[in-house]
């Protein structure tokens, strides 16, 4: 971690040089500075102290954050370190590595600036060079970890062992690597945001903006104006001149977030720049070139819009380039135990509460629920549970309108009395519907006979394996989904 002051380091630094006098002058000036230092005499040695940071790393402790080497040692060179340093793999942030020599050549400059250095200078070392290049290096570090750690969150948030999920993992993966524009559909809650931002950072464009623009918050008066910019008095009120969120995205991906409530006007103008690379600001004289990645997503089924005149067929074709649906959570079979387990920790832990753990027969009302909401419902749910509990989740601290009442014994038709009471969710499904009820059912008569299956089929009249049939369909597992 870097200090924020123009002056003081704040990190942790390995100096390599077999030369006492110079590991002893560059630990003055950097501790001097406020940096913790190590020091090796040889590659091989600073090697091993990078292994165990590296490990330290990983366990969630602090670790070595920059390297100054000297080119030349006894044994492994530190060009020859560079070049081990510079094949760590994926997820851990690279160190940056100072090169340091008395005999400098311009082959070996070249080859370290090839191999990745990130800054190469002579001895005798000037103090005011050393520091100002450490203190960019630990500022290099520390903005390579927050990128890789928003990547890792954005792949751990696609939570998901079921076929469905898989599948779209393989699609961002697939999609990631290429230019193509996607359009992302799905129910609301199904986390179509994180897809965009899975997409995002699979591409190669992941080092520069992803910006999320939401169509149906922005009224239709100030759409363009947030879109595309506006000149200094191009309206009542635009007293300076403002860039649009396209060319703020230039190089990076623009996320058109539920692009079916944008209105026909808006549409031409973004179909416009799609075709030419090329916007106009509101009030504006001159084409301004833009490279923007657009990825869009809408709840609503544009294929209807299209042909109701709500929205362009031209604009559809050159959104949906690669079409990706984000499956409902009730089609995620196995899904929800894991979700449920993830959100819990992440309620707990930002909430500053212990770990609780959830308990079968709440898990199993959990399980039952159609999650009409799909996971941003369940992700309320679980934060919800994780504050109000005041232990392990169980099955009386699940809401009312999730467990309906799955732990009374007055009955196996409840949860036919609960939903017809008015209590149907909005937006269910027959089909959703119907295999909640049924599920629920099945859960309740499972519990009453222990899990027993043989007992069960016997108590619901219906064949075993015609049971275990509905069971494995309706994702009903003891313990979880």
């Amino acid at each position: 971690m870097v200090d924020d002051a123009n002056t003081g380091l704040a990190g942790t630094i390995l100096v390599i040089d077999d030369e006492r006098n110079i590991r002893r002058t560059l630990r003055m000036v950097l501790e001097g500075e406020g940096a913790t230092v190590l020091d090796a005499e040889t590659a091989e040695a600073g090697l091993k102290l990078i292994e165990q940071s590296l490990a330290d790393s990983a366990a969630g402790l602090p670790g070595i954050e920059v390297v100054m080497a000297d080119v030349l040692l006894p044994g492994m060179s530190g060009l020859q370190l560079l070049e081990k340093l510079s094949a760590i793999g994926e997820g851990v942030p690279p160190l940056p590595v100072i090169l340091i020599s008395g005999h400098a050549t311009v082959s070996d400059a070249v080859r370290a600036t090839r191999l990745g250095a990130f800054d190469f200078f002579e001895k005798p070392l000037a103090r005011d060079r050393v520091v100002v290049s450490v203190r960019n290096a630990l500022r290099h570090h520390a903005s390579e970890a927050e990128l890789r750690s928003l990547r890792a969150r954005a792949r751990r948030e696609l939570i998901g062992e079921s076929k469905p999920m898989l599948e779209l993992q393989r699609q961002i993966t697939k999609v990631g690597a290429t230019r193509a524009r996607v359009l992302i559909e799905g129910e609301s809650g199904t986390g179509k945001e994180l897809v965009a931002r899975a997409i995002h950072e699979a591409s190669e464009r992941r080092a520069n903006a992803f910006i999320k623009v939401n169509c149906a918050a922005i009224p239709r008066e100030l759409i363009e104006s947030e879109l595309f910019g506006h000149e200094r008095g191009a309206f009542t009120g635009a007293t300076g001149q403002k860039r649009g969120l396209f060319e703020l995205a230039h190089d990076g991906t623009l996320f058109l977030d539920e692009i079916g409530d944008m209105d026909l006007n808006a549409q031409a103008k973004v179909l416009r720049v799609l075709q030419s690379g090329e916007l106009m600001r509101v009030g504006g004289e001159k084409p301004i070139k833009v490279d923007v990645r657009v990825l869009a997503a809408t709840h609503r089924n544009l294929k209807e819009q299209v042909q109701a005149g709500e929205f362009r067929e031209d604009l559809y074709f050159r959104l949906a380039v690669v079409p990706i649906v984000v499956p409902a959570l009730r089609e995620r079979e196995g899904d929800v135990a894991l979700l449920c387990r993830h959100y819990l920790d992440i309620g707990c832990r930002e909430n500053g509460i212990s770990p609780k753990r959830i308990a079968p027969a709440a898990q199993a009302a959990l399980d039952a629920h159609a999650w009409p909401g799909n996971v941003r419902e369940l992700r309320n749910v679980m934060e919800r549970m994780a504050i109000l509990s005041d232990g392990d989740i169980e099955l009386d601290d699940v809401p009312q309108d999730i467990r309906g009442d799955a732990g009374e014994e007055s009955g196996t038709g409840d949860a036919l009395v609960q939903f017809g009471e008015g209590a149907v969710p909005p937006g269910m499904s027959l089909k959703a519907f119907r295999d909640s009820v049924e599920r629920a059912f099945i859960l309740q008569r499972l519990g009453e006979h222990g899990w027993n299956v043989s007992k069960t089929s016997e108590a619901l009249d219906v064949e075993r394996t015609h049971l275990h049939k509905k069971m494995k369909l309706l994702g009903i597992a003891r313990g979880g989904g």
